[in-house]
């Protein structure tokens, strides 16, 4: 069997974690007999020196079955390919690889039309698609966070979407649902890392039996048993994470700031991350303005210490340095890769109460949950943890391992080859009735509303 992964930007390249879950199943799949994967791999012009002149698909480094694939400038409303030589040069990919199956873990940065082009060039191939964010419902960078009070959305509408983009008429948003949904309908089956997703997904108009739950999986970095000495108080407290809005980096530093405010000083947070540069101007700003204030102090008054990016192979050593994984996320999280890097290193999570992490985290038992997006509540549960005689050890004590690679890896080799049940469990099938069954499964996304 060959599996075609399409993984928007290569995780060496552009850190994220779409990008390193689609490497973790590409790494997985490697080692299956009898299965035979290739990872295509966006790149922007960000890394001008990857583009040669007439290039649209190149290899990656000298490494086998690795390819970039050279994006354009993309349409950020209908997310069409602008350039028709990578549509062309991606059909002639297919019709080199010649793969039984075809993953798409996102169409940001490829173009949504690429599925419907991939069921006409291999009619016969296996279409899996992964969502790892809802883009394809929220015009607002996929997060279903209102842009007008920066509260949670669960369903999207015309209506509602103009609300949060008023210079865009109702009417616009309904073209690009039924675009979107058009394109979609030639996916055999969709996955969703965590359950909660599914709900808003067979809302918008997904069908309930081709949307499974996959959770993501990924091995334990070589480095995660960092040796630590013992500590009679457990105050240290890291992020881990993309420096952007919807990672919420800017929320902890208010929480900072709070417990600043009051006198709580005896803690420290420890912030390891990168691009900053894909924040907006105005959270940029905050976070700028917070490292220039925190650099004037005195050393021993500095709170927070800002370490840079870092391998995700070599967090390890970055988690040794703390107690607790802070997650300040502000928007639902469909599942927190950092949520599972932090129990292989045994370190209890700190996350929002929605979503992916509510749906992962049991409060009291392996973290603590706080309420979302309120940095108060996250500076109380600061203070709580950095303060509570046994509470890091008993939470410590109760965190159970994340699933690893291997269950991820098969789990998806099952769909590969079968069908799902109403309940959006994986059930076996013959691989000859998939697509067929599927199509006709699909042809009705989105039916109920019109």
């Amino acid at each position: 069997m060959k599996v075609l992964i399409l993984s928007v930007f290569h995780p060496d390249l552009v850190r994220g974690g779409a990008q390193l879950v689609a490497r973790e199943l590409f790494e997985g799949l490697k080692q299956v007999p009898g299965v035979a994967p290739v990872l295509l791999a966006s790149t922007d012009r960000s890394l001008p020196a990857l583009y040669k002149a007439g290039a649209c698909i190149t290899g990656f480094d000298g490494r086998p079955d690795e390819f970039l694939f050279l994006t354009n400038e993309m349409d950020p409303w209908w997310h069409k390919c602008s350039d028709p030589r990578l549509v062309e040069a991606y059909a002639a990919f297919l019709e080199q690889v010649r793969p039984d199956v075809v993953h798409f873990h996102h169409f940001m940065t490829f173009g949504i039309e690429l599925l419907t082009l991939t069921r006409r060039v291999r009619p016969a191939c296996r279409i899996v698609f992964t969502f790892h964010e809802f883009l394809a419902i929220c015009a607002a960078d996929g997060h279903m966070v209102r842009t007008t009070d920066g509260s949670l959305c669960d369903h999207a509408t015309p209506v509602r979407c103009h609300q949060c983009f008023p210079a865009i008429p109702p009417e616009r948003f309904f073209l690009r649902a039924a675009y979107f949904q058009a394109h979609l309908a030639a996916v055999d089956v969709f996955t969703v890392p965590s359950r909660f997703m599914r709900a808003p997904f067979i809302r918008w108009g997904l069908p309930a039996e081709r949307l499974v739950h996959v959770p993501n999986g990924q091995d334990k970095p070589p480095d995660a048993e960092t040796p630590q000495a013992p500590r009679a108080r457990r105050a240290r407290f890291g992020f881990f994470g993309q420096l952007v809005d919807a990672k919420g980096v800017w929320l902890l530093l208010q929480a900072v700031d709070l417990l600043r405010a009051e006198g709580f000083v005896d803690f420290s947070v420890e912030i390891n991350g990168d691009n900053l540069r894909y924040a907006s101007e105005a959270r940029r700003a905050e976070v700028e303005r917070f490292v220039v204030a925190e650099l004037d102090r005195p050393a021993a008054e500095r709170i927070v210490t800002f370490n840079g990016p870092y391998h995700p192979a070599r967090i390890g050593e970055r988690m040794a340095r703390v107690d607790w994984c802070v997650m300040p996320s502000v928007w639902w999280e469909s599942f927190g890769l950092v949520i599972s890097e932090a129990w292989m290193c045994g370190r209890p999570v700190i996350a929002p109460d929605v979503g992916g992490p509510a749906e992962r985290v049991t409060h009291g038992r392996d973290g603590l949950l706080f309420r979302f997006a309120d940095a108060r509540a996250l500076a109380e549960t600061i203070r709580r943890a950095a303060t509570e005689p046994g509470l890091w050890d008993r939470i410590a004590a109760g965190i159970a391992p994340p699933p690893p690679r291997a269950a991820m890896v098969a789990g998806f080799r099952a769909l590969y080859a079968a069908a799902s049940d109403q309940s959006g469990e994986v059930t076996t099938a013959t691989r000859g009735g998939g697509p067929n069954r599927s199509r006709s499964s699909a042809a009705g996304i989105g039916r109920q509303k019109r």
